[in-house]
This record gives C-alpha cells, sequence and structure tokens, in this order.
C-alpha cells in the first residue's frame, strides 16, 4: 500500500528560503554543533537542522546569504554550520572541475540497469529497497520516509548509502539514482559525490561504516539494527577520477547585443544576472526530468523545482526582466536545438 505523501516543504520560494532561514538563525551557533546529527524523524519539527537545502539547491537563496546570516548573528560559533554550509561549494567546484565523473555516473546506471535484466535476483533485491521491504531497522524507515517527504537527515542518508552498498551488497550508482529521483533538494554534485564518499571512492580507500550503536543513539533510540549490518566494510575499487581541469569561466556576454536569458531550476536568482545587458527574451527550462537515469523524478521533487523556476520568472518581471517563455524539449538530445531556436525567435544576437 501505497504512503500518503507528508510535504515539509509546502512552497518553493524565495521568501519561504529566507523565512526558513530567519526561523532558523538562533539555533545555528552553537546548539546547531551539538545538535546536528540527530536524526528525530519526519513526525517532529527538525529543529536541530536548518532544511534549507532544497532552497540552497535551487539558489532561491545563496550560500552566502545563509552564512553571512549566521556569521553576524553567532560569530565564530557558527563555525560547524558555515563548514557544512560549505560542502555543497566543494562538491560543485569539484566536480565541475571532473564533468567526467558525472557522465561517468550516468553511464554507470545505464549499465547497471542492463545488470538488473539479466540476474533476477540482484533486481528484486533491488526493488525491495527502495520500497522499504528489507527487515532492516532504521533502513526501511528511511526509504518510506523518502519516498513520503523528498527528504532525509544527512546523517540518515550516510547510513543509508552505507547500508545498500555495504550490508545489501547493491550497486553504489542505483543508490545514488534512486536519491536523484526522489530528493527534493538532489543536485548531481552533492548527490553523486556523497555516494562515492560513503563507498571509499571520494577519499580513496576510506568508506563510511554504518554502526547499529550510532544509529540508535543518534536516533534517539528510534532504531536499532544490532547484528543487522556490515560494520567493517572494505571500500570499493574503480578507476579514480581524472585530474582536474581548470575552473569553468562564464562566457562574457556582449552588452552591445541582444541577448535571450535561460532560465533554469538550477538559479533562482535572475535579477542578479542581466545587470548592463541588453535582454530580448527569457525562457524558462526545467531540466529536472534530466537529472535521473533508471526512471522519472518523484512529484515532490518535480514539483518543488517547477514551482522555485515559476518563482523565479516572476520575480525577473518584478525587477524589470523580460517574461521568461517556458520551453521543454523531449530528449536531451534534442535541448541545444530546442534553445537555439528560441533565440533565433526572439532575436537574440
Amino acid at each position: 500500500m501505497d504512503l500518503p505523501l507528508l510535504p515539509l516543504f509546502p512552497e518553493a520560494s524565495r521568501a519561504a528560503g529566507l523565512q526558513r532561514l530567519d526561523g532558523f538563525l538562533p539555533r545555528a551557533g552553537t546548539a546547531y554543533a551539538r545538535d546536528r546529527n540527530h536524526d528525530r524523524g519526519a513526525a517532529v519539527v527538525r529543529g536541530n537542522v536548518s532544511m534549507l537545502s532544497p532552497f540552497l539547491r535551487h539558489r532561491l537563496v545563496s550560500e552566502a546569504e545563509v552564512i553571512a546570516a549566521a556569521v553576524g548573528r553567532h560569530g565564530a560559533a557558527a563555525g560547524k554550520f558555515v563548514e557544512e554550509v560549505g560542502w555543497r561549494s566543494y562538491w560543485k567546484g569539484w566536480l565541475a572541475r571532473r564533468p567526467g565523473v558525472w557522465a561517468a555516473w550516468r553511464q554507470g546506471v545505464a549499465q547497471d540497469l542492463a545488470g538488473l535484466v539479466r540476474n533476477p535476483a540482484l533486481a528484486a533485491a533491488v526493488e525491495a529497497a527502495e520500497a522499504g521491504r528489507t527487515g532492516i531497522d532504521g533502513f526501511d524507515h528511511w526509504a518510506q520516509e523518502l519516498a513520503r517527504t523528498g527528504y532525509l537527515h544527512n546523517h540518515a542518508r550516510m547510513w543509508f548509502a552505507s547500508i545498500w552498498i555495504f550490508t545489501l551488497n547493491l550497486p553504489w550508482r542505483l543508490g545514488a539514482d534512486l536519491f536523484m529521483r526522489r530528493l527534493i533538494d538532489a543536485d548531481p554534485a552533492s548527490n553523486t559525490l556523497s555516494w562515492r564518499q560513503v563507498a571509499g571512492l571520494h577519499s580513496r580507500g576510506k568508506a563510511y561504516a554504518a554502526r547499529a550503536a550510532n544509529i540508535h543513539g543518534f536516533t534517539d533510540g528510534r532504531f536499532n539494527p544490532a547484528g543487522q549490518l556490515n560494520e567493517t566494510p572494505e571500500p570499493l575499487d574503480e578507476a579514480p577520477p581524472p585530474p582536474a581541469g581548470p575552473v569553468p569561466r562564464p562566457y562574457p556576454a556582449d552588452p552591445r547585443l541582444p541577448a535571450l536569458l535561460v532560465l533554469t531550476e538550477d538559479d533562482g536568482r535572475p535579477e542578479t544576472l542581466f545587470d548592463g545587458l541588453e535582454m530580448c527574451g527569457a525562457v524558462a527550462l526545467d531540466l529536472t526530468p534530466f537529472r535521473a537515469v533508471a526512471g522519472p523524478v518523484a512529484e515532490p521533487a518535480a514539483a518543488f523545482a517547477r514551482d522555485a523556476l515559476a518563482d523565479a520568472a516572476a520575480r525577473l518581471v518584478a525587477a524589470g526582466g523580460p517574461a521568461a517563455l517556458p520551453v521543454g524539449a523531449p530528449t536531451a538530445e534534442a535541448l541545444a536545438a530546442t534553445l537555439i531556436d528560441d533565440a533565433r525567435a526572439a532575436g537574440a544576437r
């Protein structure tokens, strides 16, 4: 029986993100450092963590804004919170210089899916894990919580990934794809590299072990999978990533030429992008459907992305910019041609 959805983020807007930030700020100092690792579940108000990740992921609020507010309120006591916000920037920068890691993950998911066709027992195990039918205390709850809410506490994400990889012996890339389909805040860099970290592929040779005592303690006794886990995992071994390439630089727009603004769900602050440019038009392009490989993106995540894009488009108009026309492409391969056609139609040069 399908469980009902439990909306934790009823509004995907900059105003809602700033309101959430303002409400969390009193706890962004020593209280956060003390309590952040406790996962008390979706049934309680999660006051020990900010739950700003969906707003940061879609840049409805920025890392710089969040860090400045926390430091302004708590000074050095906000250090742990600032570190955690900084992880997203680190992951984004790391992957931007090694885009082949993302391409290899996508290719690997396709290979893993082909392997499931040849191995019905493995396919059944993956299906049971995704549905929360493994019998492992805690893991099954998190699988169902993820399906219902589109969110998991970060500690639960690490436990889940470790159990998926080392206890259930399932392909790590399929677990990462599950998160890409269901997490509202799923981001190619943060998600892919966090799973690689747990597997021992990012910090080479150092895997993350989910331990029953740790789970019992940091879920405040809700779960205790004693005797059910592989607590001494061997790190996975794959080819190392390529050397870091140059830092990507934005292509400089010529302010003398009419430009078409392409607004996507990745950047919800378009009003900061068009200073000094002659904007002949804008298009709103939701790339969320293309982010996963194994199946469609779940509705809570897809809806948040759509609403975030709509909010960004509305603020663009309010700031004096052009109205963004919704645009879509049936496939990722058709995307470039679609954008070229839109640019020509708008008179962009």
